[in-house]
């Protein structure tokens, strides 16, 4: 793998994906591994700006992208038909982070870990690529060996230091 390393966190609508990513970061954080995240808005609709401020009103005038600093807080508001997962990856790249966190954008190619909150989630597991690993909400799903990925309970720190061991492998071998 090249650097940075990209690493998803899949699951349905309301299966904790945002709660564990936050969790997942604080962890990577305490590491020294320089983390960037892209978040799927899979609600419909675009995602809330507030349109009174001069880069919205920038890029309502026609601008294609309109970026803010400030006291060190960069903004970016660019908009068009559709963006696709390569050109954020490219975008944050930037940055030049060890890690790119990806928060949905399920069927993807790269690695990830899924999120089953229920018994009926089990079947996003059989549609999805590139599965690392397995956590688990109720305790009557932790029996997931038919999977052959390692499989962890949602608030087990095992499985946040199984995700940090296995980026760190991922940052030595690119």
């Amino acid at each position: 793998m090249v650097r940075p390393v990209i690493f998803q966190i899949v699951g349905f609508q309301n299966s904790g994906k945002t709660t564990f990513v936050n969790k997942l970061l604080q962890k990577l954080n305490e590491n020294g591994i320089n983390v960037v995240t892209i978040k799927h808005h899979g609600h419909g609709g675009v995602p809330q700006l507030n349109e009174g401020k001069d880069s919205a009103q920038h890029v309502k005038s026609g601008a294609t992208a309109s970026l803010v600093e400030g006291e060190g807080r960069l903004i970016l508001h660019a908009e068009r038909q559709n963006w696709s997962l390569e050109e954020k990856i490219q975008l944050l790249s930037i940055f030049s982070p060890d890690v790119i966190l990806i928060e949905g954008h399920k069927h993807e190619k790269f690695p990830k870990a899924v999120i089953v909150r229920r018994d009926d989630d089990i079947q996003l597991i059989k549609t999805l690529t590139g599965i690392e690993v397995i956590f688990y909400w109720e305790q009557e799903l932790q029996d997931l060996r038919t999977f052959n990925k390692p499989s962890y309970h949602v608030d087990q720190s095992l499985g946040m230091d199984w995700i940090v061991q296995y980026l760190k492998n991922q940052l030595i071998n690119s």
